[in-house]
């Protein structure tokens, strides 16, 4: 595929550049209009590799990815980068159940006719990822998700949960979020967080239910101390996976962002071709 080059910053600066440039398009659902931009629309090849789609987390938007969608493009794959339900050029709406992200991914492979996807999910959307893969197993190649904060399993873990206030490492999380990213956070449908949290405090056995039904080779990376995964639940996780093999890093919950160059190493060789 020809990159453009005409930008600054070099070669990776060009391939970043393009990544922004593409076209947002908007497709109306039955509940709810979700925008994405497609590379392999751009570069007229839909059917030349498998399609990578690259799901943000809460509070961002689809270009968080904008550096590693660079370089799964300068490999010649296709990427497609939605922004979920309430976030970025997506519209709010009344609903953000779990499963509904995770629909909203399911009904863009549908519209864009790809019969098999490798799904890359952060924290929300991990959870978007992972019951994508539930629902449609056959579709997904390969799972990545990145720092998803494990549900919980069952009553018992309620009331430590309900009572936890937030970490300095969450709040850091979020206080540079807004720096880096003001844009997203700014279209970021605020009513969401509520709805965000009643979910974390129920236990969510449908979720580790469904995990047996994942096929796809599963890439689960964690993050060290600053991170939002339980190490325990991640263990239960694990097992109940049929091929699952976790990476831990030493940064927070961000790991695309604050260790781009371990994850590009680690999740480019997973993907493959």
């Amino acid at each position: 595929m020809a990159v453009r080059t005409t930008c600054g910053g070099g070669a990776a600066g060009s391939v970043r550049w393009l990544i922004v440039e593409l076209t947002v398009t908007r497709v109306a659902f039955e509940d709810v209009l979700i925008a994405y931009r497609d590379s392999g629309a751009a570069a007229g090849h839909l059917d030349s590799e498998v399609p990578v789609v690259l799901v943000h987390g809460m509070g961002g938007d689809g270009h968080t990815w904008d550096r590693f969608a660079a370089q799964l493009m300068r490999q010649g794959r296709r990427v497609i980068i939605p922004d979920l339900r309430g976030h970025g050029r997506s519209a709010h709406t009344d609903s953000y159940r779990f499963p509904e992200f995770g629909a909203d991914i399911l009904r863009l492979c549908e519209r864009l006719g790809v019969e098999q996807v490798d799904l890359v999910g952060h924290s929300l959307g991990g959870y978007a990822v992972s019951w994508a893969a539930m629902e449609r197993p056959e579709l997904v190649r390969r799972l990545v998700i990145e720092e998803q904060p494990l549900p919980l399993r069952s009553g018992d873990e309620q009331v430590t949960f309900t009572r936890r206030l937030p970490s300095v490492p969450e709040l850091w999380h979020a206080g540079t979020s807004v720096l880096r990213h003001p844009r997203a956070v700014l279209a970021f449908d605020r009513s969401m967080t509520g709805a965000a949290l009643e979910q974390f405090r129920k236990p969510y056995p449908e979720w580790w239910e469904g995990l047996s039904d994942i096929t796809a080779p599963t890439l689960f990376l964690r993050g060290g101390p600053g991170g939002m995964v339980d190490p325990a639940k991640l263990d239960h996780m694990r097992t109940a996976l049929q091929d699952c093999t976790v990476r831990v890093f030493t940064c927070g919950h961000s790991i695309h962002r604050d260790r781009y160059r371990e994850f590009e190493s680690t999740v480019l060789p997973f993907l493959g071709h």
